[in-house]
């Protein structure tokens, strides 16, 4: 999401777009590449952007990057296409106060608002990889690239190791700040460490590192952190949030959001990028989306044991284990009852697996919310959104991939990239 709003409907062009043929001003630079490519010119511009143009005729044109890590909201009224870097500055333009009731379902069911709802009626915000054109009255929104995962028959691991560090350390470099005020987060884990040591190589200086401590058993990894900044020789910082430092930020967080975000990693970064900017830093590098660009969670573990299940032949499996271990008197043995809740849990397609253990579900929707608000929303929308989601991906490649396919989605583009680079207005700075 943009942090500082831009007038709405006003042309500009945000970000650290890369062209192939820079020009002095980057809106003059977008408009060159939609002269000569059209609506599918994003695809040959990488960086993290927001444009918005406006065109002969009428028209307009915009776009946001591959993970829309900056917003773009829209909406038609009157024949013309409004648009604002965020929906409440667009709701005012408008005077939009109605809020979208579906949308709070879709925050209450995912923790955020998957594009391209919003939580206003009537404005929507475009998706990750995604153009909107609009001329001739006509709205046009559809997606300029698309993640591909191909998988090599005998790759070559030296091969994949040299070329993935070659990446990694053209990411650092391209992201340091021109005045040498870059610092990072450390959590010690191994995407920041990561960073760390890049940062540490790339520099060639002691890498200014932030770690947030909990004082809580069991949620503190600032030995980790400690570990890793001594290891790459950091200027490394730390801070431990209270229970009165949450109580404190809830409010100025959640009011500079555009619309209700519910990750719990938002005051935390909050109060490490604050601190760096206290000690001068303008960027902050970070290990964001490690683990859904490379599959370091363990749920793609996890839903690799429930996908042997799908591979027993469907005759074994409906004649033999479902009658064995799906039954009350199989339930009731406990030796046996661990297979039967793998068979329970194998047998969910997905995506639906995955939400296996929602909040709304377990606790029951009739239970918290009213029959007249259920009345006014479709409380099977976010599995249906899912399911096209995952029904649209890589359908030959390897579970793992579908995952991570799935996840560029929700978890990059709606949960993890963009909301938390959002805190960069918070705190007066870039978090790369």
């Amino acid at each position: 999401m943009q942090a500082h709003a831009l007038p709405p409907d006003t042309p500009f062009a945000s970000g650290h777009a890369r062209f192939d043929s820079p020009a002095a001003d980057a809106l003059q630079a977008w408009q060159q590449a939609f002269a000569r490519r059209g609506a599918a010119c994003a695809a040959d511009v990488g960086g993290e952007f927001a444009v918005a143009l406006d065109l002969p005729g009428g028209a307009s044109y915009l776009a946001v990057d591959r993970f829309a890590v900056h917003s773009l909201c829209y909406a038609v009224r009157d024949g013309r296409l409004h648009y604002a870097s965020r929906a409440d500055e667009l709701a005012r333009l408008l005077g939009i106060k109605e809020l979208n009731t579906q949308a709070i379902f879709d925050y209450l069911f995912h923790h955020c608002i998957p594009s391209p709802r919003t939580i206003y009626a009537g404005i929507h915000r475009l998706p990750a990889a995604h153009y909107a054109l609009f001329e001739n009255g006509q709205l046009t929104v559809a997606p300029y690239w698309t993640p591909r995962f191909e998988e090599q028959a005998q790759p070559s691991f030296d091969a994949l190791r040299d070329e993935f560090r070659s990446i990694l350390r053209a990411s650092v470099r391209d992201r340091l700040d021109a005045d040498g005020r870059t610092a990072c987060f450390l959590s010690g884990g191994t995407d920041s460490s990561t960073v760390a040591g890049l940062l540490r190589e790339t520099t060639g200086k002691a890498p200014p590192s932030y770690s947030i401590g909990f004082e809580a058993e069991g949620y503190d990894e600032m030995e980790y952190a400690r570990i890793a900044a001594k290891a790459f020789g950091a200027d490394h910082h730390e801070y431990y949030v209270t229970p009165a430092d949450l109580v404190a930020a809830i409010p100025s967080v959640a009011a500079h959001y555009d619309q209700p975000f519910g990750n719990s990693s938002a005051v935390p970064a909050f109060y490490c990028a604050r601190k760096a900017h206290g000690d001068g830093y303008t960027r902050m590098l970070a290990g964001d989306g490690g683990d859904e660009l490379f599959g370091g969670n363990t749920r793609y573990a996890k839903e690799r044991v429930f996908h042997v299940y799908s591979q027993i032949p469907a005759p074994l499996r409906a004649g033999l284990l479902n009658p064995l271990f799906m039954n009350p008197v199989t339930g009731s043995i406990p030796l046996l009852k661990k297979g039967t809740s793998y068979i329970a849990q194998a047998r969910v397609p997905m995506p639906d697996r995955m939400q296996s253990y929602n909040l709304l579900d377990r606790l029951g929707i009739d239970d918290i919310l009213t029959p007249g608000f259920l009345a006014t929303v479709d409380t099977q929308a976010p599995r249906q959104h899912q399911r096209a989601t995952w029904a649209a991906g890589p359908r030959d490649a390897s579970l793992v991939n579908q995952m991570l396919a799935f996840d560029w989605r929700y978890t990059l583009a709606e949960n993890d990239l963009s909301p938390r680079l959002d805190l960069r207005g918070e705190v007066g700075k870039d978090v790369g």
